[in-house]
């Protein structure tokens, strides 16, 4: 689904946001098991379902069902269904319970490197609607006043909704529990993105980094999600687009080491592409969106004309038939290819996705991918695939991060939200 893409609004010179101070809590990027988690994960994975069938898929007693589900009720997330009880079904265990979410909605927001989605999605983690807007040029705070007055206005359309939580997702180094970021693309040093994000909508917000946010979704919002992971499984997420970036997940969790992510922008590849580093073929100076633009141009595998060109005239060119910009695309699909065999091998996962739109907006280079991948790898081919999500990895990844806290610890969440 292609998202429509607003104007930013013009800001006065003052940036400050009135409201109260806001809540930044740090996201729970990782599978719950307490036992109130977990009859809500039922509810959203297989609702409608009774009380005690929700008990057996669970491992919950049927006393501990019972209990959450009221605790649940209460609270306001869950719903009873008394009207798909089964024709001669008696007592209340048997009356069907599903997630209440129309009364609520939470607000995502990605900040990419060029482009920032807004999105809302209700507390299933399924997306109402979204738009995006050009990530502004400008310091932090005013780009982040910027993209707090968008995402307001644009959740104003669901009126009938209340906002629980936003959550941030993003590049660069985060500290989570304050909500601070480090960006280098976008110039931004110390970000207060939690604080300003938080003032904006005058809501909780959980910012993270953004290729483990992608991971988290993976895990809770895919549709080919479990409810309980199996003891072990390990899976290695790799994101491709203008940037670059790995996630590992272990039994459900997504590894968010304290100093914050590592980085693979700048893994040697062979290629000829300078680097801003001054090092010749680092990764992200080879397939970047911006790096493959660069390299059309100078090859004139697209022209120039009086607009910009981007990555998708890119696409464009290759579908219709030039030779020139198909081998350009191919040649990254066989860099990526390679790079991620080299960490499969590395990190040996049970499991590897591969998201981003370098590997999803031109399903062709796909094949070069996985030739890449076979002849590069020494270990035997396990479990490799693609998103689910497609080019909306960014939508969810942000959605995952508003919504990880209820997920979690429905309650606390419930609670922060009423104090808003």
């Amino acid at each position: 689904m292609s998202t429509p893409t607003l104007t930013a609004p013009q800001l006065r010179s003052r940036t400050v946001l009135s409201g109260p101070r806001p809540q930044v809590v740090a996201p729970e990027l990782r599978i719950a098991d307490g036992p109130a988690a977990t009859v809500l994960r039922i509810a959203r994975l297989r609702g409608p379902i009774s009380r005690d069938t929700a008990a057996k898929a669970s491992g919950l007693s049927i006393a501990t069902v019972n209990r959450q589900v009221t605790s649940l009720l209460d609270l306001g997330v869950v719903r009873e269904r008394a009207d798909l009880i089964a024709s001669g079904a008696i007592g209340r265990p048997k009356v069907p319970f599903e997630v209440n979410h129309e009364p609520y909605l939470t607000v995502g927001i990605h900040i990419g490197a060029a482009v920032t989605s807004i999105i809302a999605s209700d507390i299933r983690g399924r997306v109402l609607g979204a738009v995006e807007i050009p990530t502004p040029t400008t310091n932090s705070s005013v780009a982040l006043a910027t993209i707090a007055r968008s995402a307001k206005s644009f959740t104003s359309r669901w009126h009938k909704r209340r906002p629980l939580a936003v959550g941030v997702a993003i590049g660069g180094r985060v500290d989570s529990a304050t909500g601070v970021v480090d960006h280098p693309r976008l110039g931004w040093k110390g970000a207060k993105v939690g604080a300003v994000i938080g003032a904006g909508l005058g809501l909780p917000v959980s910012v993270a980094a953004h290729v483990e946010a992608m991971a988290a979704s993976e895990l809770l919002l895919s549709a080919d999600r479990t409810e309980t992971p199996a003891t072990g499984t390990t899976a290695l997420y790799f994101y491709a687009r203008e940037t670059s970036g790995i996630a590992i997940t272990f039994e459900g969790r997504v590894h968010t080491p304290s100093s914050g992510p590592g980085s693979i922008a700048h893994l040697p590849t062979g290629s000829s592409a300078r680097c801003a580093c001054g090092s010749v073929g680092c990764l992200e100076a080879t397939i970047s969106d911006r790096a493959i633009v660069t390299q059309a141009l100078s090859s004139g595998a697209v022209i120039q004309g009086s607009e910009r060109i981007t990555i998708a005239d890119v696409y464009a060119a290759a579908s219709a038939g030039s030779a020139a910009a198909h081998e350009l695309l191919v040649e990254r699909a066989r860099v990526l290819g390679r790079t991620v065999a080299l960490l499969r091998d590395l990190f040996n996962p049970d499991r590897v996705i591969l998201g981003g739109q370098a590997f999803t907006d031109y399903p062709a280079g796909a094949p070069y991918v996985a030739e890449a991948f076979s002849t590069t790898s020494s270990l035997e081919r396990k479990d490799i695939r693609i998103t689910g999500f497609g080019n909306r990895v960014q939508e969810y990844a942000s959605t995952v991060v508003s919504l990880s806290s209820l997920f979690a610890d429905p309650a606390a969440a419930m609670r922060r939200a009423a104090v808003i």
